[in-house]
């Protein structure tokens, strides 16, 4: 597995974890609360968001044989798509 985590500065971390997460529910098995969110996707990779005051942290968890880049722009893009007000998000990848 790569694993991939990046800090993203925001301070509507807790609606956009929201959003994506109802956003992605009718396709993915999903879990959430206002603060923490877990999204399993069909190709086996896992995304985990936590929702501070100032930060949105994501893991995201890619198996080997997936393409961690790829997963890491449709998370970085869906979220963008929230963010419109104040996209680009700043997403400073790194491995985990």
């Amino acid at each position: 597995m790569s694993v991939s985590i990046a800090r993203v500065p925001t301070g509507s971390a807790s609606r956009y974890l929201q959003q994506l997460a109802k956003h992605w529910s009718h396709k993915m098995t999903v879990a959430f609360t206002s603060e923490e969110a877990t999204i399993d996707f069909p190709n086996g990779a896992r995304l985990t968001m936590t929702a501070a005051v100032e930060t949105l942290d994501i893991v995201l968890t890619v198996p080997e044989d997936g393409d961690g880049v790829r997963m890491r722009e449709v998370v970085s893009s869906h979220l963008d798509r929230f963010a419109f007000r104040e996209a680009p998000l700043t997403f400073d990848w790194q491995d985990g």
